[in-house]
């Protein structure tokens, strides 16, 4: 037992300290925001202390995770605290300055603009939101400048990004007046009583996040016209402050607008009017109808891969992670069986080559991703040969040992053609020696566009990512935050081995549907709920769980068995599709 008296009551101290993960320890007063005891280190707005080449020595800091927990800059230290600092490199610093940039061009378009409407609709992989305006519509390169002067003065005021909280009807009231239906409908169905406004001059909004604390942070961006709109450019994590060069992404855009028209024809423009499709008892027709149009995509680039048969031997299927392109694969084979035509499935991962020989990446771990984790000259060879109509023996990767070993012997029928599914086949290095007009690409993603509204929009990763967190708890057992700790590696070799080639694709199939999020969400919030506070991916499932709180929850028994939804949700009649060609059917047994 402790002595007596060695215990007593005493008032708080005036000072407050916080320790960061290096050891170092910061005191400060009490209840001072976190943002003031960073500043020591890179905090406030970035300054324009730069290394001898002319970048910012470390990436600014714009957030901070306090015991645990992402926080604002703004958040006050009350106790002894850890704390963390979040940069631009990071995924939740990147995001912060995203959304807060995008709060900036809403503000100046709406001080520019007061009578027009602008809506962010989609990432670019090179860092940027292509942008649309409606009323005037489009902008005017003139006007495209004003509005990028107006937002660069704006920074250089250094002015505030307040946060306030208010009733939900208050805030409801509010956007009605503004005539913003979109927000409105959505907040219809918000289930917390409060809403988190920001307030920038005199413009008003909420968004799904955190904030910088001051325009000050902002300093980096550029808006370039693009097709009927323009492209809000910001940096990339692994550059956070330089602006990467804009590629031409004309075949992405298409793709998107198409979905948006997509979306037009079911009368479902944003989050709030797919809630209120579910509580009025339509989605049966929303489903049906947008896996009809699925089916129509499917059945379109079909009749292109028919129509270019004189010449095309090898249909190659590419995508990132969770983008449904098992499915789409076998869709594409039932559309081509039905047009009379065979072909042969060609598995690339066979082409492995032995572990003891796979590239690692910078953290010394091995690189499945890179496209020099396969026997090229090997796979070069075998496909050549199959073209020419000579049999081969294809390899076979045993996964266990690491090592190939000897698989079936193979040989196409005349005019067969082979699809090959990977994520390298928009690669041109792939098969540099095979001539172009012999390869058909295709390129398979998950381009959500149905935003929560014109100004938060819903990112593409974030739906793969809760596909991928549904599907690996149910075939390989894994947990959400098994999943979600492996995410980061995922993103890193789309990145580098997908994205860069995408525009290279013949034809590109979105494979989001209209109706998923809110059966991804029964599925995934049990899963990410099971997260626990302190390990390392909690702040990303509490994120997808903010998110998830948008939709109405839908049960996954109204899917069709052959959607690609089912592939991540799982029961798809398309799991054990096998064509083979050469093997005998039952009925023919029978005569």
């Amino acid at each position: 037992m402790s002595e007596p008296g060695k215990f007593e009551k005493v008032k708080p101290r005036p000072t407050v300290e916080i320790r960061l993960p290096d050891g170092e320890v910061l005191r400060g007063p009490r209840g001072a925001m976190v943002g003031e005891f960073l500043a020591t280190l890179n905090g406030g707005p970035p300054s324009d202390d730069a290394s001898p080449n002319g970048s910012p020595i470390s990436p600014p800091i714009v957030g901070a995770v306090v015991n645990g927990q992402l926080r604002e800059l703004t958040y006050p230290i009350k106790i002894e605290s850890r704390v963390k600092p979040v940069t631009m490199g990071e995924p939740d610093g990147m995001r912060i300055y995203r959304r807060s940039l995008t709060f900036l061009l809403e503000t100046a378009f709406e001080e520019l603009f007061p009578h027009g409407s602008i809506a962010i609709d989609h990432s670019v992989s090179s860092g940027g939101y292509y942008c649309q305006v409606s009323n005037p519509a489009p902008l005017t390169h003139d006007g495209i400048e004003q509005l990028e002067e107006r937002m660069h003065s704006m920074v250089a005021a250094d002015l505030p990004l307040s946060r306030f909280v208010v009733p939900l009807q208050e805030a409801i009231d509010y956007f009605q007046s503004k005539g913003q239906d979109d927000k409105v409908k959505l907040l219809a169905f918000r289930r917390k009583d409060y809403v988190t406004i920001y307030q920038l001059n005199e413009c008003r909004d909420y968004y799904y996040g955190y904030m910088v604390p001051s325009t000050g942070y902002l300093q980096w961006f550029a808006l370039a016209p693009t097709s009927q709109g323009f492209t809000l450019r910001f940096p990339r994590r692994h550059r956070p402050t330089e602006l990467l060069p804009l590629p031409n992404y004309s075949k992405l855009l298409a793709t998107f607008r198409l979905y948006g028209d997509w979306l037009h024809r079911l009368g479902i423009s944003n989050a709030g009017a797919l809630n209120d499709a579910i509580y009025s008892d339509r989605i049966r027709e929303v489903i049906l109808v947008s896996e009809a149009l699925h089916e129509q995509r499917v059945a379109d680039i079909t009749d292109e891969v028919a129509d270019s048969m004189d010449h095309t031997r090898l249909v190659f299927i590419a995508g990132p992670s969770a983008s449904g392109k098992t499915s789409f694969a076998k869709r594409l084979t039932v559309q081509l069986l039905a047009h009379g035509i065979a072909p042969f499935s060609f598995g690339m991962d066979n082409y492995f080559v032995d572990r003891h020989e796979t590239p690692l990446d910078e953290n010394g771990q091995y690189d499945f991703e890179s496209l020099q984790a396969l026997d090229l000259e090997q796979l070069a060879h075998d496909l050549k040969h199959l073209i020419s109509g000579q049999s081969i023996q294809m390899p076979s990767f045993n996964f266990v040992t690491g090592q190939r070993e000897l698989g079936e012997v193979v040989q196409l029928e005349p005019g067969q053609i082979i699809i090959i599914e990977g994520i390298h086949g928009l690669n041109p290095k792939l098969l540099p020696d095979i001539p172009n007009d012999q390869t058909f690409r295709i390129y398979v993603s998950a381009l959500t566009q149905l935003n929560l509204d014109r100004h938060n929009r819903v990112s593409t990763t974030d739906t793969r990512l809760l596909r991928r967190i549904v599907r690996d708890a149910r075939e390989r057992g894994y947990t959400a935050l098994e999943t979600i700790n492996r995410w980061e590696s995922v993103r890193r070799g789309e990145k580098r081995y997908i994205f860069p080639f995408q525009e290279n694709a013949d034809i590109m199939f979105n494979s989001a549907l209209a109706y998923e999020l809110p059966v991804l969400k029964s599925l995934a919030e049990p899963l990410l709920l099971q997260v626990p506070l302190g390990t390392p991916g909690f702040i990303e499932a509490k994120r997808l769980l903010a998110f998830l709180e948008w939709f109405l929850p839908l049960e996954g028994d109204l899917v069709p068995d052959n959607s690609i939804l089912r592939e991540f949700i799982g029961d798809s009649i398309l799991r054990d599709f096998k064509f083979w060609p050469n093997h005998r059917s039952p009925s023919n047994d029978l005569l």
